[in-house]
């Protein structure tokens, strides 16, 4: 873990403290009707979208196999969610096969501080991938995950077993609510933001989230869905 995580990342004018994460969570999980819509919207909204993306899903699908026969067109990780409870998260696959067994070579070559590993040239990804994560196309299967529960439309990113091993007190505190598709991070510059950043972002979030939050985080996602090139 790298030296800097001792002076915490200032994102959106200043640092959230501990109390301000914890008393939003009290404020929302009291008498608030959040909750409710929220999980409502989640339901509704993804129901939705799995419906209206079917022909994007087989196409995708049926790209993912003509390059590589091999493989599974979906990739299923497992996750870390809400209360650190584990979870199966589906995407595309957007690498090789065996990338997972390749990946222990590249661990050097990351390119961004803290628990996470992102490489802008990874050599595992592959050619369908590359324009699927350019575009975020892969992450659209999330929408089962959100139709599930495991997963809400906005919320933090749910991180790696191996992630959150590294994470200190402060880092575990985006793990009190249910992680998200977007969020924060994804459209405040995403790959190009440290991993205090990302988490400066995400404590931020929950500690001020509300209806009103998501809906402008959910529309602002569309850029992104449009081909950010913050995305790789």
């Amino acid at each position: 873990m790298s030296s800097s995580r001792s002076n915490e990342a200032k994102v959106l004018g200043a640092s959230v403290d501990v109390y301000s994460v914890a008393h939003g969570l009290e404020r929302r999980q009291g008498w608030s009707v959040y909750p409710f819509v929220k999980r409502s919207m989640d339901i509704i909204l993804s129901f939705i979208g799995i419906i209206v993306l079917c022909p994007v899903f087989l196409l995708v699908i049926l790209l993912i196999k003509l390059e590589d026969p091999k493989g599974s067109a979906l990739f299923y990780q497992i996750r870390i969610g809400k209360h650190e409870r584990p979870f199966r998260m589906i995407k595309f696959r957007s690498m090789v096969s065996d990338a997972e067994a390749r990946l222990s070579a590249l661990l050097v070559e990351n390119e961004i501080e803290g628990a996470m590993f992102k490489m802008r040239d990874d050599p595992r990804i592959t050619r369908v991938g590359r324009f699927l994560r350019r575009t975020s196309i892969d992450e659209l299967p999330q929408l089962f995950n959100v139709l599930r529960g495991h997963m809400s439309l906005v919320g933090p990113r749910p991180p790696l077993p191996r992630e959150v091993h590294d994470y200190t007190m402060r880092d575990k505190l985006r793990l009190t609510v249910t992680p998200g598709c977007t969020g924060l991070w994804q459209i405040s510059g995403r790959n190009h933001l440290s991993f205090d950043q990302m988490v400066e972002l995400d404590l931020e979030y929950i500690s001020r989230r509300s209806f009103r939050t998501d809906m402008i985080i959910m529309l602002k996602t569309f850029r992104v869905l449009l081909g950010s090139k913050d995305a790789y």
